[in-house]
């Protein structure tokens, strides 16, 4: 019977001290930081995320997910309430975006901001302000994996379109004509080839004929040098030139001083005729009877005969 007793009161004791053990480390490991409630509002999937999962701001533990529900007040938007560290820097240019660890699919909220230096975000349990929720890597590998694929579909839509029967024969048919130019280009070099031949025999002709030109236009040179020399033609000929023109204004200057004086004389004499044309014509005019019966006399001049005064 003791030893039953002493069983008994050895397992008690036991299980006891066991459950001391427990509440100890329990008591022990609980957390004792006062954390501060935030709220993610979004419309986006949240694959893999649930309670209890970590909040991490670039990489370092700040929380905890509380819990995830319904937004009541908004149909299909999602709230993730978090409790964050009250020492984590949040600003109101922080955002979550969802990480994802390893291989498991377990996600998390990842923290990061936009700006260094933004003022704090302050919160409150009856009102938590709200963070925003950015697309993931995940996220946005999965839109533009869904582009890509879009985008490979139409480009196979026109690779059918392409390699339709009609398309294909038009394409054989191209090819054909392709080939027959090839060809055609082949027998033109055949017939060109003896004309390449002659090229260059034609080329050292064209070089002779170029050194004749050099060699006429040497020639050409040495005449003109030796036209304009100092005892060259040109320089007779303008020489012969100026005698000449010397002879022309001597011969000139001749005639002026020879003629001049007999023109001269000649204009006297026209003048004086002139003179006596006018006295004849003004006495006709004066006596016309003068024709008749000639011009009268010459009345007697003061101590001539029959002078007489006249004034009696």
């Amino acid at each position: 019977m003791e030893n039953r007793s002493h069983a008994l009161m050895t397992g008690l004791f036991t299980i006891v001290l066991l459950i001391a053990a427990i509440l100890f480390g329990v008591w022990f490991n609980r957390d004792r930081v006062k954390y501060e409630p935030y709220l993610i509002a979004t419309t986006q999937s949240i694959p893999g995320l649930n309670p209890q999962a970590a909040v991490r701001y670039r990489g370092l533990e700040v929380g905890k997910v509380d819990a995830i529900d319904f937004d009541p007040t908004m149909a299909g938007q999602i709230l993730v309430h978090l409790s964050i560290d009250p020492v984590t820097p949040v600003t109101k240019t922080t955002y979550a975006t969802l990480g994802y660890q390893g291989v498991t699919g377990i996600a998390y909220i990842q923290l990061d901001d936009e700006a260094v230096g933004s003022p704090l975000l302050g919160t409150s349990k009856n009102n938590p302000s709200r963070i925003p929720l950015h697309p993931g890597l995940f996220d946005q590998l999965e839109k533009r994996g869904t582009a890509i694929l879009g985008q490979a579909e139409e480009v196979t839509k026109k690779l059918n379109n392409l390699l339709a029967p009609a398309n294909q024969k038009a394409m054989l048919g191209a090819f054909s004509d392709v080939s027959e130019a090839a060809q055609s280009y082949k027998d033109l070099a055949a017939r060109l080839e003896p004309a390449a031949q002659k090229l260059p025999a034609l080329v050292e002709r064209s070089e002779q004929a170029l050194r004749s030109v050099d060699t006429l236009a040497g020639e050409a040179s040495k005449v003109a040098r030796t036209l304009q020399g100092p005892d060259g033609a040109v320089q007779r000929i303008t020489a012969s030139v100026d005698r000449a023109t010397t002879s022309v204004e001597a011969v000139a200057s001749g005639i002026e001083l020879e003629t001049l004086p007999g023109v001269n004389g000649l204009a006297d004499e026209t003048k004086s005729s002139m003179r006596a044309i006018r006295r004849t014509m003004n006495n006709l005019n004066d006596r016309p009877q003068s024709i008749l019966f000639g011009a009268p006399g010459t009345p007697p001049g003061p101590g001539e005969p029959g002078f007489e005064p006249s004034g009696k």
